[in-house]
């Protein structure tokens, strides 16, 4: 059931910033990373999930759930934590070092989260040697997640809380 921290956080994220990250020179706003976030549309996660291989009951739960997802960082530890009615799981993490990662599946993970300039977060997996990658772009009123799995990609809009 971790696969839901990569999921729905997966949170996926990348290069270090401070929870004031601002995009001031293309918007004039700044935009934090760190909030709250709630699951407001899906595009093709059941079939994101079956390209990860995971089970039918867990599949269905997953697309039927509602997840929160928190994002917080203190000195340069950021923590993602995914909640839904089922379940809760939390990674811990310091961007561009790999880390071991179990996800909700199961599945072992070699992780390491990133950020490509000030608003993307990214996140690339090996799993029993197949890659994957979570790209989760933040906007003052959003993030924008797309996971990308075999040749399923995956996007998910979860609003600012």
């Amino acid at each position: 059931m971790k696969l839901f921290v990569v999921i729905f956080v997966s949170i996926f994220l990348p290069h270090g910033f401070s929870d004031d990250t601002s995009n001031a020179a293309t918007t004039g706003t700044p935009v934090s990373i760190v909030g709250r976030y709630e699951l407001s549309s899906s595009d093709k996660f059941y079939e994101y999930m079956t390209a990860l291989g995971v089970g039918f009951f867990t599949k269905n739960l997953a697309a039927a759930a509602t997840p929160i997802a928190t994002i917080s960082k203190e000195g340069d530890l950021w923590t993602i934590k995914t909640e839904t009615t089922f379940k809760t799981t939390t990674i811990t993490f310091k961007l561009g070092e790999e880390f071991d990662e179990t996800t909700g599946d199961d599945r072992t993970c070699k992780t390491t989260i990133t950020m490509d300039g000030t608003t993307k977060m990214l996140t690339n997996q090996v799993c029993s040697g197949k890659a994957y990658r979570i790209d989760r772009e933040f906007s003052p009123t959003q993030m924008t997640m797309k996971l990308y799995a075999d040749s399923v990609t995956s996007t998910r809009i979860y609003r600012r809380l």
